[in-house]
């Protein structure tokens, strides 16, 4: 079976308004009641064994949940992961028409966000770059890096960064070029792969290789593994996981994930689950393991980044 854990990446859990295409209905989107519903699926993903968790100060008020959470519950096994880059300026408006985060890679942003986010240790372990783009200039800015590889030294940190978008392998080649006294600074990589998108394949078996930390977001792409009709062009893709998920008796999204788990074997799949029902649902990838020739199958759904990308542009914040 794969090594592969299942961790909870809290940018559901922290914000009302998020990018998914099958949102729960009726939901109190109060800070109380998205409080509340934070802890209890902390609480859940911990009884359940998950020990890895991953934030961002972009995702609403999910770092301070987090924190919350980290500092009443006292658990010594924990490993947090938290981001620098992005500000979310939503101010938690329902329906927010402008831009929810804002991207700033500079060195003031770092050490600005740096201050909040210490108070994750000890348990912090991983400490990134949120989505890191050439366009920024970030993987090049040596003021940014330098202090970076302070904070790995002074507190025995991994660096990691997060990818998105069309670029993703040419943003991972530019970060294996940074290192400092001969040591690479990245030590951790969080990326976007799933069965539509699978671009990043060869490059994150060699990092893994390598013996670095691959941590797998958007493992459900934003819930367009799920059958819907907006996307006409996946019908043979839902069609196949329908089949499968009556086979192994689970849901889609467990045969999504099990597929990340048994052609990648990452270290590590965030679940982005928002309910205890989602994050039940998720680890039941753990009950079943794909036979080679559906592992084939579902590597023949594919699709080309440009357009996988657009898709994802195009989606509605709810």
């Amino acid at each position: 079976m794969s090594t592969t854990k299942i961790g909870l990446g809290l940018a559901a859990l922290g914000r009302p308004d998020y990018i998914n295409i099958r949102p729960e209905q009726n939901i109190d989107k109060s800070i109380e009641s998205f409080k509340a519903n934070a802890l209890k699926v902390l609480d859940e993903s911990y009884s359940l064994g998950i020990r890895d968790f991953d934030v961002a100060p972009s995702y609403g008020l999910g770092e301070q949940f987090l924190q919350n959470w980290n500092d009443s519950r006292n658990h010594k096994d924990v490993h947090l992961s938290t981001k620098f880059g992005y500000t979310y300026v939503a101010n938690w408006e329902v329906g927010f028409s402008g831009k929810h985060e804002l991207k700033e890679h500079s060195l003031d942003k770092l050490n600005e966000q740096w201050e909040v986010s210490k108070a994750l240790l000890p348990n912090l372990k991983i400490y990134q770059i949120h989505s890191a783009t050439l366009d920024s200039g970030v993987l090049t800015n040596d003021a940014v890096l330098s202090r970076l590889n302070d904070l790995k030294q002074k507190h025995q940190l991994k660096i990691g960064m997060s990818s998105s978008g069309t670029e993703q392998v040419k943003i991972i080649e530019e970060a294996r070029k940074v290192s400092f006294n001969d040591e690479d600074l990245f030590d951790s990589y969080q990326v976007t792969f799933n069965i539509f998108e699978q671009s990043t394949f060869e490059i994150l078996k060699e990092l893994l290789a390598e013996g670095k930390t691959i941590i797998i977001k958007e493992a459900l792409a934003n819930g367009r593994i799920f059958k819907n009709d907006t996307f006409p062009a996946y019908k043979s893709a839902y069609d196949y996981l329908e089949t499968l998920s009556k086979k192994y008796n689970v849901n889609v999204d467990a045969i999504a994930i099990r597929f990340i788990m048994d052609s990648l074997e990452p270290t590590l799949i965030l679940s982005g689950a928002s309910s205890t029902n989602q994050l039940q649902q998720n680890l039941k990838a753990f009950n079943l393991k794909l036979e080679a020739h559906e592992i084939l199958k579902l590597k023949s759904f594919t699709v080309d980044p440009q357009d996988y990308w657009q898709e994802r542009s195009d989606l509605s914040w709810n």
